[in-house]
């Protein structure tokens, strides 16, 4: 059932695909310069809207648009359409892997609350509308530069602060390639998705999802490590038991800021805050939660307050005893898109190889390698040659494709087990140890600095 469905593209989503790269390719060039290409382009592009009740604004919105007329109301009915497009091609490929899986996932409710409104979100929309009739190749320094003063207001306000930072990567993503005219090549879907979902975020009144408090145990079953020159971010998934005896696929994140030199094991450093959270993931331990916020989306805001450690439970064994029946959170509306697909599986009884498992069936399975994080101790060898494997799958370029987070391996005829997160306390190796030994004192040099400069 699985192998089906790896191999097989839902109907339509191909052609949805081509509509959404049509109107991008129009961002890419400007709304200012739509030529008669780029309009027939949008046109099919509103014309698949066509019953849905969607359908009048969209059409209108991409008439005015063609016409010469670009305002707020009119972007946001375009970001709007676009993501429900991606959205329907999500719903298509996990309702497919959902039903292999045998997983059943919640319905999503709307939420209570909503976000703010007001000035700040004004200023965030008039930079997008500038992006958007200059298009990707009309960005300069100055137009990627003009978000600047905007979100450093958002950053101020705890409820825009999302808004914020995204505004703030895309912008650093611009100026980073000013002036775009001379590049060869532009990340066309990228820049899209973040203009759209900023547009989104800074409409008044975008509903927010409302965290309700949570208990139970905590079992972990891989971790996702995300490293950005800035950022580093360990993103833990793992099945939640609740008191009343339902199981749940969840998430648990934490990060912190850091700069671009300290990389490797060192990054684990800055998770210093977060000692309960990195003793469970080093020792693969329940962990115990009572009261911590969890958002409808199925994501734990972590609290080390509301967490104590439990005792060790192998990833593996609770994978296959308890991932079967785990039931899933729904998607949130924001997150309806291809690439945001994550699902948490367990796969055995493959043959490795450097970048794909062959499963039965006679399926091929592309192996992401190249997600391996220089944080932990899980190799592109020690994939090859596993036997068992947890990971994410993904919808990457167009195939399924598997993001290992943990492997059962045999090397050199002995057992190994590999995690992402092994390091997490500190690497277990001894050639890594030295490595990261060293590199701790950069750390510890960059702290005191930073130290010091605060108390000035």
């Amino acid at each position: 059932m699985l192998a089906d469905t790896l191999r097989a593209v839902p109907a339509g989503l191909t052609e949805a695909l081509g509509l959404v790269d049509g109107l991008d390719d129009a961002l890419v060039h400007g709304l200012a310069r739509i030529d008669e290409e780029r309009a027939a382009a949008c046109e099919t592009f509103a014309a698949a809207f066509a019953g849905s009740p969607l359908a009048d604004r969209v059409a209108d919105s991409i008439g005015k648009i063609i016409a010469g007329a670009v305002t707020d109301e009119h972007l946001a009915v375009l970001a709007g359409a676009r993501a429900a497009l991606l959205g329907a091609g999500h719903d298509a490929l996990l309702a497919g892997l959902d039903e292999a899986l045998g997983r059943s996932r919640e319905r999503w409710a709307v939420p209570g609350g909503s976000s703010p409104s007001g000035g700040l979100l004004a200023g965030g929309r008039s930079w997008l509308r500038e992006l958007a009739i200059a298009g990707w190749r009309g960005v300069d320094h100055e137009l990627a530069g003009g978000a600047a003063q905007t979100v450093q207001a958002l950053l101020a306000d705890p409820a825009t602060r999302r808004l914020a930072v995204l505004l703030d990567g895309f912008a650093a993503e611009l100026r980073g390639a000013a002036p775009v005219a001379t590049l060869d090549r532009v990340p066309v879907r990228r820049w899209a998705d973040l203009w759209t979902r900023s547009v989104l975020l800074s409409q008044d009144g975008f509903p927010d999802q409302q965290a309700t408090p949570a208990d139970g145990r905590f079992l972990l079953l891989g971790v996702d490590l995300h490293e950005h020159p800035t950022v580093f971010r360990a993103q833990a998934h793992g099945l939640l038991e609740t008191p009343g005896g339902q199981v749940r696929l969840v998430r648990a994140s934490v990060a912190a800021a850091k700069v671009d030199t300290i990389s490797g094991p060192s990054v684990w450093r800055m998770l210093t805050a977060f000692p309960v959270f990195r003793a469970a993931l080093a020792g693969h331990r329940v962990v115990e939660i009572a009261g911590m916020p969890l958002t409808p989306s199925g994501d734990l805001l972590w609290d080390e307050s509301r967490a104590v450690l439990g005792e060790p439970a192998d990833p593996f064994a609770t994978a296959r005893v308890r991932l079967g029946g785990a039931t899933a959170a729904p998607v949130s509306p924001l997150d309806r898109h291809p690439a945001v697909i994550a699902e948490p599986v367990l796969l055995e009884g493959y043959t490795a190889g450097a970048e794909s498992f062959e499963l039965a069936g006679g399926v091929t399975l592309a192996v992401d390698v190249d997600r391996l994080p220089e944080a932990g101790p899980l190799t592109p060898a020690l994939v090859a040659a596993s036997t068992a494997c947890l990971g994410l799958l993904r919808w990457d370029a167009g195939r399924w494709a598997m993001q290992p987070l943990a492997v059962q391996a045999v090397v050199r005829k002995k057992p190994v087990t590999a995690h992402t997160a092994d390091w997490a306390l500190g690497p277990t190796d001894a050639r890594a140890a030295k490595a990261e030994a060293a590199a701790g004192t950069a750390v510890d040099v960059l702290r005191e600095r930073a130290g010091r400069l605060l108390r000035q």
